[in-house]
């Protein structure tokens, strides 16, 4: 009884599935824009660091006292 039932169910999904309009087709409307440039500079001063992220790799690479392994 409960195969029947499932196959029953599972027939009508298919069934429902196929029903379904797919032939209407949404239209998007384009945009079309420009590209705007600026010159302006806000800061004149660039730093070089010698290691790329070097703040970020250093808070990153703490260790606590869990971290140490234990001997059985």
């Amino acid at each position: 009884m409960k195969t029947l039932i499932t196959l029953i169910f599972i027939l009508f999904i298919g069934l429902a599935a196929q029903a379904q309009d797919t032939s209407s087709e949404a239209k998007v409307n384009t945009v079309k824009m420009s590209i705007v440039t600026s010159s302006i500079k806000e800061n004149p001063v660039a730093r070089v660091y010698k290691f790329k992220n070097s703040r970020v790799k250093k808070a990153l690479s703490f260790k606590t006292k869990r971290n140490k392994a234990k001997l059985a």
